[in-house]
């Protein structure tokens, strides 16, 4: 599944990915490649991405390495958007 994670100031992360998991409105979810089309309000929490993850140098210090297959990225609000295994995050 390819993600996109956008703040106001840059493209923090595009790239494939296995899995996400995140803190939405009504409590965590996670999406999975093949899932169902979603549009959902994030809150504040962590984001957590599983794959082979590189990040934009520039942005490195925003990620933080949970294991070798998986990193975390802190939010304090956002919007996700899933179609055809496209999911697109608009965090702050």
């Amino acid at each position: 599944m390819y993600l996109e994670i956008i703040s106001p100031e840059a493209t923090l992360f595009s790239g494939n990915v296995e899995s996400l998991s995140v803190p939405g409105t009504d409590g965590s979810f996670q999406v999975l490649e093949n899932h169902a089309p979603i549009v959902s309000t994030l809150v504040n929490g962590n984001l957590e991405i599983k794959g082979t993850f590189d990040s934009s140098k520039s942005f490195d210090s925003l990620f933080k390495k949970i294991d070798s297959n998986s990193v975390s990225l802190e939010i304090s609000s956002g919007t996700l958007e899933l179609q055809e295994n496209k999911l697109i995050l608009l965090v702050d």
